[in-house]
């Protein structure tokens, strides 16, 4: 019994511990979207976005400076315990840069430099560094000293030592991964002489000498950041009586043109007059200040700038995805407008016909697999059709009673085929084999008509070239949430593109729930297909090729019972992004092809791909930067950027809702729908990727229905028990 006991519970710890681990659907996606995020954290690190200070403290008293600090030269050294000032020597000049590398002007200003074989000092932002290290790399091969200022340029006097080391630890980490070398000099950022050292910034300027640091200030400005003219920054950066100086200008900041035509002539003129352009230690005549950094400090540097690459790479790539995607967004809207009004019109003129009316009897095929709930309500509402029918349920091997519903009915026209389990391809093939009209509506167990369905749906076969019609399928369970949203998504995504693909002549998909194909244009293909899991879109595609058009009938309203959950919801969409998937690469060659497959291939085959597999994977950046906008960025014009692409959405349903005849109040939660229903959209179909990519099978997953749905004015539909267990898929 203890054993038993034992056995048990382990089961059922095995059992909780699989209930708690994370379904690899959810985790890749969430593993890339911690990816994106963290590369984008640390593009906007690098950019001075995040964790940027950009106070300036004012001048503060100097009653705590040394007088000797105050009245002694720009290099300042309290290493150690000691505070000494020195001073660069007599006709020796030490130009400094600071705030770069910038990729456009320190090459200039490298260039000039090495024109005239000239060292300097280049002060640089490990923001700067992080981005640009072949720069860095350039000045040290290039025999220039590099030193720290600071990894994001902020008032040292405002921050706590903890930022402090912070700061220059990075900002070392930064110069390690571009040159493989660390430096122990340091400029603050808005220093200025060593006469303007006070009692805020002199503290600041002790704690990093006891970190090791040289404290470079300057005591010639060229204040070439004001751009006062090539003179103006000559004379300015000029000493005076051949005295030695350290010359303050910048490679940096915006435009340099003016620094790089000022030293142009500034190192040729002193030259003459018998100065020397060195680097710091070489012009206090002491050891260098760089030394070769090796072992995991090194390569923890150079994983820093991989990283800072790979963040800037992919954020590049993200902006021109970005641009790419809401051209699309807008291009796709324009046309859908555009096309859609075009096909309004075409077909609601008075005097529009197909061609012949079509009266003959049709057949209409409904497939079922433990349709119970739903079945009765189905074939009642066929038996109110105004067009003459056959009804032919083909019962999949249900396991719930469906075909002795039906067969308890005891309506007129109406035949059940059984068979064993063999999936929905098979139950509508063996459909076609027993219909007994050529013209053959196709529908799911869990949809309803409205009495003039069928025949508004086979009206357009009046023209010969007509080989399948899509009908307009609408949610019926739209009384909630995820039932609302699909809604929306239906008449704006779904009847709004059937429209515009109707002209383009390159309808991808005739919808399971309501549709119509002549049975001789299926026959030379052998019926549908089981090579995908959407064969809908599967026939629609082969058809298109078999030189066949397809079209849609608006008024050809059907009522189905969408997913009421969010797990359906995903099951049902899994299966749809990846059937789309199989089909278009099953119907690939069409590309290359000639004649109707060749038009459909190089017209069709992108359309589709470009709107519903490519663009929808890329929508989410919309919402990626405007999270990032709104947070790090300029916030008001992320809103307004945000709410355009809003509007221009919230037109289009306008615009779609509209043309069906629906009532506006459901777009109340469109805006909601596109933050929260969106990305639900996009983690399916970036698993439906990785599926395809991985060479995974996906089995179809039938959902659980409540037989909820009726056709508009009609009876209530009858409940058969309902409870939350109906919801869940079944495999």
């Amino acid at each position: 019994m203890a054993s038993r006991t034992r056995r048990h519970g382990a089961a059922r710890s095995a059992r909780e511990g699989s209930r708690r681990r994370l379904p690899l659907r959810l985790l890749l996606p969430l593993l890339v979207l911690v990816a994106l995020v963290a590369m984008l954290m640390l593009r906007g690190y690098v950019h001075s976005e995040i964790l940027a200070d950009h106070r300036v403290q004012p001048p503060a008293p100097t009653t705590h400076v040394p007088e000797k600090i105050l009245e002694g030269g720009p290099v300042i050294d309290v290493r150690g315990g000691r505070t000494e000032s020195l001073s660069v020597p007599d006709h020796r000049l030490v130009l400094t840069f600071d705030d770069g590398p910038d990729p456009t002007w320190t090459p200039k200003v490298l260039d000039v430099l090495k024109k005239y074989d000239a060292h300097a000092v280049f002060f640089v932002t490990g923001t700067m560094a992080s981005r640009y290290p072949d720069l860095v790399q350039r000045m040290v091969d290039e025999g220039h000293e590099v030193g720290l200022h600071t990894f994001n340029h902020p008032d040292l006097s405002f921050q706590s030592k903890k930022r402090i080391d912070w700061e220059l630890s990075q900002n070392q980490l930064a110069i390690t991964g571009a040159a493989g070398v660390r430096t122990s000099l340091f400029r603050p950022p808005y220093s200025s002489f060593a006469d303007a050292m006070d009692d805020k910034s002199w503290p600041v300027t002790e704690y990093i000498g006891s970190r090791g640091y040289l404290v470079v200030v300057n005591n010639t400005d060229s204040e070439d950041w004001k751009k006062p003219g090539v003179d103006e920054i000559i004379r300015r950066a000029t000493p005076h009586g051949g005295k030695g100086a350290i010359v303050l200008m910048h490679d940096s900041g915006g435009d340099r043109h003016q620094t790089v035509q000022a030293l142009d002539r500034f190192l040729p003129d002193l030259k003459k007059k018998g100065y020397e352009f060195d680097n710091l230690t070489e012009a206090l005549d002491a050891p260098s200040a760089m030394s070769p950094v090796t072992g995991a400090e090194l390569w923890k540097g150079k994983a820093w700038i991989f990283l800072v690459q790979a963040s800037e790479k992919l954020t590049d790539v993200l902006v021109v995805g970005l641009a790419v995607i809401g051209t699309l967004v807008i291009a796709r809207f324009g046309l859908m407008l555009l096309l859609s009004v075009v096909h309004a019109r075409r077909v609601r003129r008075k005097r529009f016909r197909w061609g012949q009316a079509i009266t003959e009897p049709v057949t209409v095929l409904v497939p079922a697999y433990n349709e119970a709930k739903c079945i009765e309500n189905t074939v009642r509402s066929l038996m109110e059709s105004d067009h003459p029918i056959e009804v032919i349920v083909i019962d999949d091997g249900s396991s719930d009673g469906t075909a002795r519903i039906v067969e308890g009915l005891g309506l007129p026209h109406v035949r059940v085929i059984r068979q064993l389990n063999a999936g929905k391809p098979a139950a509508l093939n063996r459909g076609l084999a027993n219909a007994r009209y050529d013209l053959v509506v196709m529908m799911d167990g869990d949809t309803v008509f409205e009495p003039s369905t069928v025949r508004e749906l086979v009206q357009p076969f009046g023209d010969p070239k007509v080989g399948a019609v899509a009908g307009n399928a609408k949610v019926g369970n739209k009384d909630n949430l995820i039932g609302a949203w699909q809604h929306i998504e239906y008449v704006m995504g779904f009847n709004l593109d059937r429209r515009m693909y109707d002209i383009l002549g390159c309808m991808p998909t005739i919808p399971g729930a309501v549709g119509a194909f002549r049975r001789s244009a299926l026959e030379p293909f052998g019926g549908m297909s089981d090579d995908t899991l959407a064969e809908d879109t599967d026939v629609t595609m082969a058809l298109h090729r078999a030189g066949w058009r397809v079209v849609y009938a608006e008024n050809a309203r059907a009522w189905t019972e969408a997913p009421e959950s969010v797990q359906q919801l995903w099951s049902q969409r899994y299966r749809w992004s990846y059937g789309t998937m199989q089909a278009i690469w099953k119907h690939r060659r069409a590309v290359i092809e000639k004649g109707p497959s060749g038009r459909f291939g190089r017209v069709g085959l992108p359309f589709v791909s470009l709107f519903m597999i490519v663009a929808p994977l890329l929508a989410p950046l919309i919402d990626v930067f405007l999270l990032y906008g709104i947070v790090f960025g300029p916030t008001q014009k992320t809103i307004v950027a945000w709410l355009g692409v809003l509007a221009i959405q919230a037109v289009c349903a306008a615009f779609a809702f509209r043309l069906d005849r629906e009532r506006m109040t459901h777009l109340i939660s469109l805006p909601l729908q596109q933050i929260l229903y969106r990305q639900l959209m996009y983690v399916v179909l970036l698993q439906s990727w990785i599926t395809a990519l991985t060479g995974g099978r996906l089995r179809w997953q039938k959902l659980r229905r409540t037989g909820a749905v009726g056709a508009p004015g009609g009876s209530a539909p009858q409940q058969r028990g309902r409870s939350s267990h109906d919801r869940r898929p079944v495999a």
